[in-house]
């Protein structure tokens, strides 16, 4: 009878009922010159790192000025981002799915005075808000996943090993220079809400130990079967613990069986995964989306281990830079870094990178899905 009070009707449920709760039809917000020639664009040309220019058949071009970005950004900063669209493209922009930001003007004239104002802010510490580049043969803005400012399950930080290494990698992010892009991605550990699977160079936190338990408090915070239903490798069952001379309800784990994914500590958190000597970074690479040379590809690991070393990760930047150097001076005109070391064979790659390959890098997963399931859209038929 609430509801029937309260307006609603049973025999007419949809009546006066709001269905588009949510953001409106993003196609509310294209630039004129993108909603008058969207799908009639002829081609588009780097004019230099970070400026891209788009022309359509009516003759219409639009230049688009992408600046990095940072994936947790504060709310004085969006607004300062929504001042610059304001002042120079009618209040147009866009956030690319790595994070950069985009600008986008319908006049050459309107290039250059926006550059000059993005180069022009900085933050007290001297170094630049809105740094031009991320396009063409250089290393774009990484994607990331939250690390240890959100998330609970991670391995390593995420904002704080991606700023130091794009520190190192800071001027190939404004240059060409490169046989062809590099995706630089990371994820805080192996549940991987990153796109690590898939990139140049991938960042992945792990974890090497199982989760340590709290008996005391496990029955009184957690529901016991919901913990073990949890864990995809059955590696957790019931099981009746002595704690202060009482026997309890807990848990216990197979070790051999945990695959550290902390799935179980999402479900209870007196199954914390978190460790200092246990967590730290896996560096994998060769892994692309693109269709183009080859196949797309998965990431493979090259380094099976680096300790977390925080505030700046010198380890873990230095050992990208190098790669990065070495593909750099080896590599063909828009050879992935992932179709460089097939062609050249892995073992050359590790000899070049002056990578150790250790047994934690050979790859033994033979899932029969690994070879029947269709993989890519250079289909043959």
């Amino acid at each position: 009878m609430a509801f029937i009070s309260s307006g609603y009707n049973p025999d007419k449920p949809m009546e006066n009922r709001i269905t588009d709760i949510g953001p409106r039809k993003y196609d509310e917000f294209y630039p004129p010159v993108i909603a008058k020639n969207k799908g009639k664009w002829l081609y588009h040309e780097y004019l230099q790192p970070g400026v891209i220019v788009h022309v359509a058949e009516s003759g219409d071009e639009v230049f688009t000025i992408r600046a990095g970005g940072a994936r947790l950004m504060s709310t004085g900063l969006i607004r300062e981002i929504c001042d610059i669209a304001e002042k120079h493209c009618d209040g147009y922009m866009r956030w690319t799915t790595r994070n950069n930001i985009e600008f986008m003007v319908d006049d050459k004239a309107k290039v250059q005075p926006l550059l000059d104002d993005l180069a022009g802010r900085k933050f007290d510490g001297g170094s630049y808000k809105f740094p031009v580049g991320g396009t063409g043969a250089g290393v774009s803005n990484p994607v990331h996943t939250q690390g240890w400012l959100h998330c609970h399950t991670p391995a390593t930080d995420a904002s704080g090993p991606v700023k130091a290494v794009m520190d190192e990698l800071f001027a190939d992010f404004q240059n060409h220079r490169l046989p062809a892009k590099v995706r630089v991605s990371l994820a805080c550990c192996l549940n991987m809400c990153g796109a690590v699977h898939c990139s140049d160079i991938a960042i992945l936190g792990y974890h090497r130990k199982p989760p340590m338990l709290d008996h005391e408090y496990l029955d009184k915070l957690c529901e016991i079967p919901l913990a073990i239903a949890s864990c995809p490798t059955a590696a957790i069952k019931p099981a009746k613990v002595e704690v202060k001379g009482q026997k309890v309800n807990s848990v216990a784990i197979n070790n051999a069986r945990c695959m550290f994914c902390g799935n179980c500590y999402t479900m209870c958190p007196s199954l914390p995964l978190a460790d200092q000597e246990g967590d730290g970074i896996v560096i994998m690479a060769g892994g692309k989306v693109s269709n183009r040379i080859s196949a797309p590809k998965f990431s493979k690991v090259v380094v099976a281990f680096i300790p977390n070393e925080p505030p700046r990760w010198p380890t873990t930047a230095k050992v990208i830079k190098d790669m990065i150097e070495v593909y750099a001076a080896d590599a063909r005109k828009y050879e992935r870094l992932g179709e460089w070391a097939e062609r050249i064979g892995w073992e050359r790659f590790f000899e070049k990178t002056e990578l150790e390959f250790t047994h934690h890098l050979i790859d033994d997963f033979r899932d029969p899905a690994y070879y029947t399931w269709r993989q890519t859209a250079q289909f043959k038929f």
